[in-house]
């Protein structure tokens, strides 16, 4: 940052951190502001599809020519630093929001948040979505220990927003904000969730301002029920934005919630792929994100459940396949990168809890086998990792282009 002139300090940011839902708030954060009129940078990771995902300015990717230029314009540095990936991408972004003259940032962490790349912004506002296992070669291996790494986000005087309600780690984000004098929000402390209804493609979510029993109505095109948490943290940042001068109406912020993957490009997601079968896809890959993911899986309408699965070497699978039904039919895949888990690995240590079905050389091999398989009243779900969801996005692509 200082070689770069510090551009991490030419905008207003809001930082986000979490183990799982930060992406969604923050696209949905992206999504507000640009559809408020604000000139909107989005930072987020992993991409999916394209590098250029990771870098947003109102929705649309950075340029590969822009991201050529800039690297190659600050070789000589990058030789000297020896910055890792991780930390050249959150450099190029701050540099391009700066040249772009975004008016606001909404910056998600990559991996924790107290050292992470990204915590070198002062941002407007800090949110921290919820807590679960994972990474926890780097992070710690209790939520206690995963906790205090994301509040090394908190910043002395500036506002967080707590998305979670978990009484172990509470405690945890309490005390940092003490030590630092930041104002603490729990979103129970400003809105209350009502019922709801979960569906394709608009899904419904009643909420209640407590402060004022103000009801709100918020229809969104993400429709996995763990967003009705994650519309709770964005409605409670809001709310804290509006008092620390970027009010936005309720009108605009319910508006661009009906519309988040067009206005910020957010995919993977609960995402329907196709329908007869009925095709899903999700990038949860932890033991919080498998849960939810399950859990609305089992509330849905189908005949027979098909379960193309990967995922990579440094996940805790016990935790993940204890989780899994019994009942469906797998597709074992290996996504195509080194730290895939082999797919046969993936089917021997599934078959110990009673997960059966057979392995394919490709994440494309499973789809087309489990699209084979399935009766048009059967319900497929492709995920485990993030990148076997980006390469079942490339799949679906691919075969409604031929």
């Amino acid at each position: 940052m200082q070689a770069l002139n510090h551009p991490e300090r030419a905008f207003p940011s809001i930082h986000i951190a979490g183990t799982n839902g930060k992406g969604s708030v923050s696209s949905m954060l992206s999504a507000i502001f640009t559809h408020a009129g604000y000139k909107t940078g989005l930072y987020t990771s992993p991409h999916l599809q394209s590098f250029t995902e990771r870098i947003r300015i109102n929705g649309k990717g950075i340029p590969e020519e822009e991201v050529a230029s800039w690297v190659g314009g600050i070789k000589p540095l990058i030789e000297s630093i020896q910055p890792s990936f991780f930390e050249i991408t959150v450099a190029m972004c701050f540099d391009y929001f700066r040249k772009e003259g975004v008016e606001i940032a909404i910056i998600e962490t990559g991996l924790g948040g107290r050292l992470d790349s990204t915590n070198v912004v002062q941002p407007e506002l800090s949110i921290i979505t919820n807590i679960s296992f994972d990474h926890m070669d780097l992070l710690g291996d209790t939520l206690e220990k995963i906790a205090s790494e994301k509040a090394g986000i908190i910043k002395p005087g500036v506002p967080c927003v707590i998305g979670t309600d978990h009484p172990g780690v509470l405690p945890v984000f309490q005390a940092k904000a003490a030590e630092v004098a930041s104002p603490l929000f729990q979103v129970s402390d400003l809105w209350l969730p009502m019922d709801g209804t979960c569906a394709w493609p608009i899904s419904t979510w009643n909420w209640q301002n407590k402060e004022t029993k103000h009801h709100l109505t918020v229809q969104t095109d993400l429709s996995g029920q763990y967003q009705q948490e994650n519309i709770g943290t964005v409605l409670a940042a809001c709310s804290v934005l509006n008092d620390i001068g970027f009010p936005i109406a309720e009108e605009t912020i319910c508006q661009a919630l009906s519309k988040v993957t067009t206005l910020s490009g957010l995919k993977g997601r609960m995402q329907k792929l196709r329908d007869h079968p009925f095709v899903l896809t999700d990038v949860g890959h932890n033991e919080g994100g498998i849960q939810q993911v399950i859990s609305q899986i089992l509330s849905l309408d189908f005949d027979a459940l098909h379960i193309v699965l990967g995922m990579v070497s440094d996940k805790d699978r016990q935790k993940i396949l204890t989780l899994l039904p019994t009942h469906a039919h797998y597709y074992f895949v290996q996504p195509d990168l080194p730290r895939a888990l082999p797919a046969h690995q993936l089917k021997n240590e599934a078959l110990a809890f009673g997960l059966q079905g057979n392995t394919y050389i490709s994440i494309a091999a499973g789809i087309k086998a489990a699209l084979a398989a399935a009766d048009p009243k059967d319900l497929v779900f492709i995920g485990g990792s993030t990148f076997v969801v980006a390469e079942a996005l490339d799949f679906f692509d691919a075969t409604q282009n031929t």
